[in-house]
């Protein structure tokens, strides 16, 4: 048998008692025997401590008769119980006085152990029908406080609608409600909510409401005099173990001593949750009490963010880039801006970075793009720390991936270029006009000759000119002066002091040694 029921035996033998103990099979027909009396007085009181679903008396018995007993209880008692009445032939006249209070089974003494059963199949479908109805009823029940539940969260302060009066008296059964507001990623959600339906089965006043995707909320009541919300601290604490670590967020709002007043409550603990945003400690609790002297900023301008962290992408500057965005969300915490406002800042830099990263590589952008579901994103719990990882990490692959890019279109135009300085270092040549003439940032331009070269754009160009000059001292066909400026030197203490540099000794010197 899927389900049990228990069974109290009323008799004033004791040898009654012990009999339908021994030989009916309790067990296998699907019943346990939670206690035994030996007369009404004791079986009210019985039935009061252990709750039994069916009670098997004698009707003829001291103190209280079994029928006494049942019309007591019936009157008074706390939960509908069955009952089955033991009589003997010549008590017929009790039988008939007990269908006056609605029982249908009757045992005869002595009890027979197969026709006992019989009798207890037949009680045993009665009660499992009745506990069907019962929880389907309290199924129908709670979806219908949920459902109002529900519309009362969409209430706005100070509005006039009406609820039924089966709202008002659940509201008047507790002194206070609140509402615990659960978020968590929406892969995670079926799993949570399921593992919260359970662990708030066993709690009065408390109900689970399916918010948006990936939220749910546990509407509570509790009388502060016998514990302060004591069900749902158990709850949590409960709930706390199980998601350690994980991307679960929780905010408690401020109470209400009327349950119509619940939409305030989740005001408050939508509130409370958005401040997790900057320290999620998953999945630990924030309350409203704790923040409610704090604010949030919304005015704020992202261009300088976009502005600063893409010239660091283009510069392919990786240093740069985190010093930019790390400046930035220690400017989001002193504020502290609120979370929406951070999110769409940083959405619309990753927007940027994802433009120029398509503009400048096509398809080999996806293999940085892969991460960025938007959609996801604007859904997930993460807080601040774990978007700046996650947006500082995004940088680093676009610049390696440029950078990568940038190495191989630069292995045939840096031979040109140096090509280009060894025909015109004798002009005017600077990294500017250099940079122009091969469509180059000049930052870039330079880190690529010295890459290539050894050397900055400067000193390779004093080298070309002073590689030159000895050549033409050595020709001894012109003076000092007329070589210094052929090689490009306007000023000739200019062109003395780079060939002393790099030869150890002056024109004079050099032309006299060779």
């Amino acid at each position: 048998m899927d389900v049990r029921f228990k069974v109290l035996l009323i008799d004033d033998e004791p040898g009654a008692l012990e009999g339908m103990q021994l030989w009916i099979d309790w067990e296998k027909l699907g019943f346990e025997v939670c206690g035994t009396c030996s007369n009404g007085a004791e079986g009210l009181k019985v039935m009061a401590e252990l709750s039994p679903d069916l009670v098997v008396t004698d009707v003829n018995m001291p103190l209280m008769s079994g029928l006494e007993m049942i019309e007591e209880w019936q009157k008074n008692g706390n939960k509908k119980i069955s009952f089955a009445i033991i009589s003997g032939y010549s008590e017929f006249e009790y039988a008939r006085k007990a269908m006056r209070y609605g029982i249908t089974h009757y045992l005869l003494k002595p009890v027979e152990p197969e026709e006992a059963a019989e009798e207890l199949r037949k009680i045993y479908s009665e009660l499992l029908h009745e506990a069907e109805e019962q929880q389907w009823s309290e199924i129908a029940s709670l979806e219908e406080q949920v459902f109002l539940i529900r519309q009362l969260l969409e209430n706005c302060p100070g509005s006039e609608r009406e609820y039924p009066d089966s709202l008002s008296t659940l509201s008047a059964s507790r002194e206070a409600w609140n509402i615990c507001l659960i978020l968590t990623e929406p892969a995670m959600y079926a799993e949570l909510r399921g593992i919260t339906a359970g662990l708030i089965a066993q709690e009065q006043a408390m109900f689970l409401i399916d918010l948006e995707m990936n939220r749910l909320g546990i509407v509570f009541g509790y009388s502060p005099d016998q514990g302060q919300a004591d069900g749902i601290c158990r709850v949590l604490a409960e709930f706390s173990v199980r998601y350690n670590g994980q991307r679960v967020v929780v905010a408690i709002g401020a109470p209400e001593e009327s349950l119509l007043h619940l939409a305030n409550c989740y005001r408050t603990a939508e509130e409370a949750l958005k401040f997790k945003f900057y320290d999620p400690d998953y999945p630990g609790v924030i309350s409203y009490a704790s923040i409610k002297n704090r604010h949030f900023q919304y005015h704020y301008d992202p261009i300088r963010l976009v502005d600063n962290a893409m010239e660091a992408l283009t510069l392919l500057n990786a240093a740069g880039y985190h010093e930019t965005v790390t400046a930035e969300a220690n400017l989001f915490r002193e504020l502290p801006l609120a979370p929406e406002i951070v999110k769409k800042a940083l959405f619309h830099l990753m927007y940027k970075m994802k433009e120029y990263m398509e503009d400048s590589l096509g398809k080999k952008a996806s293999e940085a793009l892969v991460k960025l579901d938007f959609s996801a994103l604007d859904a997930s719990v993460m807080g601040l720390n774990e978007f700046l990882s996650l947006l500082l990490s995004f940088g680093d692959e676009c610049i390696d991936l440029l950078s990568e890019e940038q190495e191989l279109k630069s292995q045939g135009i840096v031979q040109e270029i140096n090509e280009y300085i060894r025909e015109h270092y004798r002009e005017g040549l600077t990294i500017k006009k250099l940079a122009e003439r091969f469509y180059l940032h000049p930052v870039y331009l330079g880190q690529l000759l010295m890459k290539k070269n050894g050397v900055g754009f400067n000193e390779w160009v004093h080298n070309l000119r002073i590689e030159e000059a000895s050549r033409l001292l050595l020709e001894n066909k012109h003076k000092n002066s007329e070589i210094a400026e052929q090689v490009g030197y306007v000023n000739y203490s200019q062109f003395l002091k780079q060939f002393e540099k790099r030869m150890g000794m002056s024109p004079g010197e050099y032309k006299s040694r060779n």
